[in-house]
């Protein structure tokens, strides 16, 4: 799974430590979960999509492969 939280975030003018606070984490989960370093578990991932204003179906999506 590929995420668009920064894609979002920014969209949403909020800095990663503003995220952070409204999702009760670290600046520095959100900075790893934007480089792809780290899942965050559902509970998060809703809390991310609700405070961004956007579905999860919009959040995450798979990745796509290369086919030959």
């Amino acid at each position: 799974m590929e995420n668009r939280i920064k894609h979002y975030r920014e969209k949403n003018s909020l800095s990663q430590g503003d995220l952070a606070e409204l999702c009760n984490v670290s600046r520095q989960t959100i900075n790893a979960i934007e480089n792809n370093k780290y899942d965050p578990s559902l509970q998060l991932a809703f809390d991310i999509s609700r405070n961004l204003s956007v579905t999860m179906e919009d959040l995450f999506v798979p990745k796509v492969k290369n086919r030959s």
